[in-house]
């Protein structure tokens, strides 16, 4: 679990000892809120790859998935593994069009070594997100590989070895929520599937196979689609013949926010977009956006306007387009609170649901036309699972449940139309003698006669009125320690890099910080170049008046002006300060300016 998720935990943990002091909350059940993605891309940059991926699909798979993330606030990262980290690009936050080009001319410099060890990979990929993931986004890793490791016989490494490490990485990755999902690759026929399949087992995730780019947008999609909760739209594939030909591309209601459309083709293709009125739209435009690669083009259509659109597509004659769409919602699914309290055989549940967007409910009736939902029980006893249609009145979902046995059960529902689908968090009842009822409430439920029972009762308001104090001074610290690990930072950092046994300088890189929240290491701006991991202790913290603070725990010094400078308590740092840091393990200095 990541710091600012436990921290969150704790607050809600702090809440729930409120609530049964207060006695007069009611609360909606929360929903899940729609998120961005934290992303790791793991590939397998060893020479054995020239044979099982010899003309690169997963660089192609790599930059698709890039093209495919919203056009802003979705985080990226990559790893290229061999039985070492060769190259490694820490999570970036997508701002902009040039950042998602960044990225993909990043990976089309990556170079392949000697020797493979998977685990070495997928630990990275997990520290990655454990040291820059967003709480509020939903993490995932993609690997990218044939599943074979080759150990270098002089290091000693044993597949042993490697399982062992890679087990307790899936461990982790499970533990925080960290699907990993697997693209095996196999040009060679010599994919080891089994391997690759355990890994995405063991984590939830979903494994894949494949030894041609054709596959590649149904892959993604599918990735898209369970990660995110949504459905492939099928749309026509067409054989090109020279001429544009009429594809419709149904965007089904107003609350789409994106819409992927993604055209894989070995050969260049020609398109025009005309919107739901007949309007011919610029590709590319301020609400249209295209990305082109050797194998696949994409159009991005942000907000689209409900309707049919037309594209028009042209390729050359008797070349296959295969064509693919997925949309992307700003909504979820929310149901009303289930009374806690202790339930019997027999006793009905009103259930009510309905679709929220930025914690308001939808009045969309146009958008509930088309839905179907269920209730889904899980009997916690027996492991049964029944589902139950729910009535659509329009704007919400409703049933009544009716508990058929002295069991604990665990309910959600599940709604869903031709594009999406989307799940409230599920809520434990109990119906067992001397149950505690609905785990959504907890700590209410007891009985008028158990309240009777009770002596003193003024006793027992001093002591809630006590524990009320002591929880909201909880409360009270635990947001400072919140807002502490959330204080955001502003301006950027201008690095660059000599080489001491050349004398050569890398070009100024610019780090823009308003991505860091909390803190964050001098490792994490290089890139978490493995060569550099002694500058993993220097740290940044966000300071007063648009200043950073640093502090050095590391043996490296820190030169300011020509002098060596204490920063072992922190070093506060204004727009316009300059740093030079010698490092000790490898023959390099890192010049560091400071600009608001």
């Amino acid at each position: 679990m990541l710091p600012r998720q436990k921290l969150m935990l704790t607050l809600l943990l702090a809440l729930s000892l409120l609530l049964p002091l207060t006695g007069q909350v009611q609360v909606v059940e929360a929903a899940q809120q729609s998120s961005h993605i934290d992303a790791v891309l793991v590939v397998d940059d060893s020479n054995s790859m020239n044979k099982s991926d010899r003309n690169k699909i997963s660089n192609e798979a790599m930059k698709m998935f890039i093209d495919m993330l919203s056009a802003k606030g979705d985080k990226v990262g990559v790893v290229a593994y061999t039985d070492r980290i060769q190259r490694e690009k820490a999570l970036l936050e997508i701002q902009s069009p040039s950042d998602k080009e960044d990225l993909k001319q990043f990976i089309d410099g990556l170079d392949r070594g000697s020797y493979t060890d998977i685990a070495v990979g997928v630990k990275e990929a997990v520290k990655v997100l454990k040291n820059g993931a967003d709480p509020s986004h939903e993490p995932m890793i993609v690997v990218l590989a044939d599943g074979n490791n080759d150990f270098n016989k002089a290091s000693g490494r044993t597949q042993q070895q490697s399982d062992q490490e890679l087990n307790q990485a899936l461990a982790e990755a499970k533990q925080d929520g960290v699907p990993v999902y697997t693209i095996g690759l196999n040009a060679d026929g010599k994919l080891n599937k089994a391997a690759l399949g355990a890994i995405a087992q063991k984590t939830g995730g979903k494994a894949f196979v494949t030894d041609t780019a054709d596959d590649l947008p149904q892959i993604l999609s599918e990735i898209f689609a369970s990660h995110l909760k949504l459905k492939i739209v099928p749309v026509q594939s067409i054989t090109a013949n020279g001429s544009y030909q009429d594809v419709t591309v149904n965007v089904p209601n107003a609350s789409v926010l994106e819409a992927n459309i993604s055209m894989m083709s070995s050969k260049p293709v020609e398109v025009k977009l005309y919107d739901p009125s007949g309007k011919e739209v610029a590709i590319p435009s301020g609400d249209v956006l295209m990305s082109k690669s050797r194998t696949y083009s994409l159009i991005k259509l942000l907000k689209p306007a409900q309707g049919d659109w037309k594209l028009k597509v042209k390729g050359i004659a008797k070349d296959k387009i295969d064509i693919n769409l997925v949309f992307n919602y700003d909504m979820e699914l929310a149901m009303d609170q289930i009374p806690a309290k202790t339930y019997s055989k027999g006793d009905k549940i009103d259930i009510n649901s309905y679709l929220i967007s930025n914690g308001n409910k939808i009045q969309n009736t146009n958008l509930y036309q088309d839905m179907n939902a269920v209730l889904v029980v899980k009997d916690l006893d027996t492991g049964k699972t029944t589902e139950t249609k729910l009535g659509n009145t329009g704007n919400h979902f409703s049933g009544t449940y009716e508990i058929p046995d002295r069991h604990a059960y665990e309910i959600k529902v599940r709604a869903e139309e031709k594009s999406f689908y989307r799940e409230t968090p599920p809520v434990k009842i109990s119906a067992k003698p001397g149950g505690t009822g609905a785990a959504a409430n907890p700590g209410a439920g007891a009985s008028a006669s158990d309240s009777d029972k009770k002596p003193f009762p003024t006793l027992a308001v001093i002591l809630g009125v006590l524990g009320l104090a002591v929880v909201l001074a909880a409360l009270y610290f635990l947001l400072r320690m919140w807002k502490k690990a959330n204080q955001g930072f502003v301006g950027q950092v201008v690095i660059e890099i000599r080489d001491e046994n050349t004398g050569e300088k890398t070009y100024p890189q610019y780090k823009k910080l308003t991505a860091f929240k909390g803190k964050f290491n001098l490792h994490q701006l290089l890139q978490l170049a493995p060569e550099l991991r002694e500058t993993e202790k220097i740290i940044f913290t966000p300071g007063a008046n648009d200043r950073i603070v640093l502090k050095n725990t590391s043996p490296n010094t820190i030169e300011k002006s020509g002098r060596a400078i204490d920063a072992t308590k922190g070093l506060e740092l204004k727009g316009g300060d300059r740093l030079t840091i010698p490092l000790i393990g490898v023959d390099k200095t890192i010049f560091i300016e400071y600009l608001v």
